[in-house]
């Protein structure tokens, strides 16, 4: 879907972008003459609620999501997405690749991002109800899968980089593992995780199946993670060369923190 007002007295040269999970929404407002973070907001949800109820009062209690924008971005924060090449792909039958690794119905709704130049297509499920909900709201928006963004940025930043990286995107109770090789993906996986320890097995089995070793491989961390966290505290031990990822030159032109950027690392990049 593509913003159909040309009108240069219309614009107001802000675009929102909007990440929506089952378990929250995190929104942000650009400047795109500056290119800057105006705005940044995270909201819970409360787990059994209906979640066009918790959309409805979120948009009653910041008036700003209902404000005129040039560019509105939604991005659907979910893991029932998988990553297919270009050469594999059949956009005929995009439930296909979903059935081994995750649970798909008749029902479901399925569509695809193209992660642009990289030759591969990301399948998921959207939030139907959440776009209907936001149709109501825009005139026009467009959506993706959270993790279209996050694999294209990581392979972004492996350009020219022969060895193997790994990239740990920490969030509350589930995290993303990426291993890239300059700009080949190698492995996407998404693990739900209750304690440090459950944590730290993941990655050291990850590590073990594709012969990577914790002594010499370089991990790095970003999402919502600080040195002083646990999980990063038993990375930390366990990985020798573990650090959080460095976002400072993005951060500064972002004119955000590090610590905002990578706990916003998807939206920012929105």
């Amino acid at each position: 879907m593509v913003i159909t007002n040309n009108d240069i007295t219309q614009k107001t040269y802000k675009k929102l972008s909007i990440q929506v999970s089952l378990s929250g929404l995190s929104f942000c407002v650009f400047d795109l003459i500056s290119n800057k973070v105006i705005n940044t907001m995270s909201i819970p949800f409360e787990k059994n609620k209906v979640i066009e109820e918790q959309l409805w009062r979120t948009f009653v209690d910041y008036p700003i999501l209902t404000k005129s924008y040039d560019e509105v971005m939604v991005v659907h924060d979910n893991n029932l997405n998988a990553f297919v090449p270009t050469s594999l792909f059949d956009a005929n039958f995009l439930a296909s690749y979903l059935q081994y690794n995750t649970k798909v119905f008749e029902t479901d709704f399925f569509t695809y991002d193209v992660v642009f130049p990289y030759e591969m297509n990301n399948i998921y499920v959207p939030f139907v109800n959440i776009n209907n909900f936001l149709l109501d709201q825009y005139e026009t928006f467009e959506y993706q899968n959270a993790n279209s963004i996050l694999v294209k940025q990581l392979l972004d930043l492996s350009k020219n980089k022969e060895e193997k990286q790994v990239f740990v995107h920490l969030q509350k109770e589930h995290f993303e593992l990426i291993v890239v090789k300059n700009q080949q993906l190698i492995l996407f996986n998404s693990f739900q995780y209750k304690t440090p320890e459950d944590f730290i097995y993941y990655i050291l089995f990850t590590c073990e199946q594709l012969q990577l070793n914790p002594e010499t491989i370089l991990v790095q961390i970003l999402g919502n993670c600080s040195e002083e966290d646990a999980c990063f505290k038993i990375a930390f031990q366990y990985i020798r060369n573990c650090s959080l990822l460095d976002v400072t030159s993005k951060a500064s032109i972002l004119e955000v923190t590090p610590t905002a950027l990578r706990n916003h690392f998807i939206l920012y990049h929105s």
